[in-house]
């Protein structure tokens, strides 16, 4: 019973071994099978990405390839483009070799033509050699001498001649113009000679005030000297002092103080100082009133106050003894005339002319060059830009850009250049019309030189058997630049050159 118990127990755990076992395999082919699913599921994937990725690499290289066709046609287009402008170039320079070519072929038989021509012109010059050599018992070396001579005579009367034939076709009707403009300008206007000392006299009552302006031990007169800038000069004529200085501003104050003083009687350095600021208040005032007056005369207003007290000093400043204020209304009113003959702008030529030396009024007070005054002043008052310009082209700072200042700075020169408008140094007049007249002396075949007109002309008498009518231009223009080059003068000096022939006979 035992025994099959023992077997049936034994066949029982074979048997749940066997189920067991049995259900472990088909557990396992279920996990297997699951397994080898999700394999080949991760293995399509896998696939799948490789081809989009091979897919984008092929669309990539598809770009590339077309990106580099487009780049490669663009480099052919620019090769062939560059092929192009070789080709013209070289079509260039060919045809620029072929001008050159035919040029150096000109050049060839122009230098063949000369080469001839000096062959003849040696072998004529060798025949009238030897002819003068024979005829006139000249050597070799004379005769050729001779004829070279005169072979550069003739050359320079010819080039004498054409100078003057294209001079004188220029000059014709600028000349006719210009005189005309002077003409018209000079007989229009009528201006007064001014002149100016360095010295005013005072008439006094009696000697009695000499003493007076001395004051104890010369207390006075120095208070004056020192106050009003001028030198006072006390001297034994009866009657009068003297108030000198170069200024004639500060002049003028002098003597006015000094008068106001005399009438008073009451002379000390208080009195001095109270009557020297009460006139030098009536002389602002005055100068702004002349100023003021004459822009009225000549319609010119508005004018900025500064320029116009300005103006009015110029009355007091004087150069080569002209007085600044004559001059300037004479150039003033000079181009107005100038500039209607040209159809310029009347007013604004007018404007210019009456400012266009307006920095002398401060250059005795400043220093420095009046022209670069001037135009600061007027520039820092908003004057027009022509007025500027003729303070800077009447000196030759720039050039003339209009009508209006080429009419000033003739007007400029006319003023200043007529006789008795300015005073010199005789010593250094004598001097410079000596130099002008030595210039023309030292010329060649010169034999007589006058300097006339005050030294803005000269004449030159030249022997008529060796110059001729044309090289007696060219001597004109040489002396001329000469006289430019070595002296200075004010205006213009003319150089009139004069070959004359004479011939005398004696009837009997």
């Amino acid at each position: 019973m035992i025994g099959v118990i023992t077997l049936s127990g034994i066949a029982g755990a074979a048997l749940g071994a066997g189920v067991s076992y049995l259900w472990l395999r088909s557990s396992a082919k279920k996990q297997f099978a699951h397994l080898e699913l999700e394999a080949k599921a991760r293995a399509k994937a896998v696939s799948n990405e490789a081809e989009l990725l091979l897919q984008e690499t092929e669309v990539k290289l598809k770009t590339k390839a077309l990106e580099q066709e487009a780049q490669f046609q663009q480099r052919m287009a620019e090769v062939e483009e560059r092929n192009r402008a070789l080709i013209l170039q070289r079509k260039e320079l060919e045809r620029e070799q072929e001008k050159l070519h035919a040029q150096e072929s000109a050049l060839h038989q122009r230098e063949a033509q000369l080469e001839m021509l000096e062959e003849q012109k040696q072998a004529q010059i060798d025949e009238a050699v030897d002819k003068l050599q024979n005829i006139a018992a000249m050597t070799r070396e004379e005769a050729k001498a001779y004829i070279l001579e005169k072979v550069e005579e003739q050359s320079r009367s010819e080039i004498a001649a054409i100078v003057r034939r294209y001079e004188q076709t220029a000059k014709e009707e600028g000349e006719k113009k210009a005189n005309y403009i002077l003409a018209q300008a000079t007989t229009r206007f009528a201006g007064e000679f001014a002149g100016e000392r360095l010295i005013n006299l005072i008439n006094l009552p009696s000697d009695e005030h000499k003493g007076r302006i001395i004051g104890k031990e010369g207390r006075n007169i120095k208070a004056l000297e020192m106050l009003l800038g001028v030198d006072i000069i006390i001297d034994e004529t009866p009657g009068v002092i003297l108030v000198s200085s170069f200024n004639l501003y500060r002049r003028a104050i002098a003597t006015r103080v000094i008068e106001i003083l005399v009438e008073d009687g009451r002379i000390h350095p208080g009195r001095i100082e109270e009557v020297h600021e009460k006139v030098e208040k009536e002389f602002e005032q005055k100068t702004f009133e002349e100023g003021e007056n004459i822009l009225i005369d000549l319609g010119l207003f508005p004018m900025h106050e500064e320029l116009v007290k300005l103006l009015g000093r110029l009355k007091y400043r004087a150069s080569y003894g002209q007085n600044a204020l004559a001059h300037t209304l004479e150039v003033a009113k000079l181009a107005r005339v100038m500039a209607a003959e040209m159809g310029g702008d009347e007013k604004l030529a007018m404007r210019a002319g009456l400012l266009h030396d307006i920095g002398k009024a401060l250059t005795q007070d400043l220093g420095g060059s009046h022209v670069e005054i001037g135009a600061e002043l007027c520039r820092r008052y908003n004057e027009h830009p022509t007025v500027i310009n003729a303070i800077y082209a009447h000196h030759g700072h720039e050039e003339p850009d209009s009508v209006e200042s080429a009419a000033v700075c003739a007007a400029d020169t006319l003023s200043a250049a007529r006789p008795g408008a300015r005073r010199e140094v005789l010593e250094s007049f004598t001097k410079r019309v000596r130099e002008i007249e030595e210039i023309a002396t030292s010329k060649p075949n010169v034999q007589k030189a006058y300097a006339i007109n005050a030294g803005r002309e000269i004449r030159v008498f030249v022997n008529a058997d060796k110059i001729s009518d044309n090289e007696a231009v060219l001597l004109s223009k040489e002396i001329a630049k000469e006289i430019a080059d070595k002296v200075q003068f004010p205006g213009e000096i003319k150089v009139n050159v004069i070959r004359e022939i004479r011939a005398v006979s004696v009837a009997k």
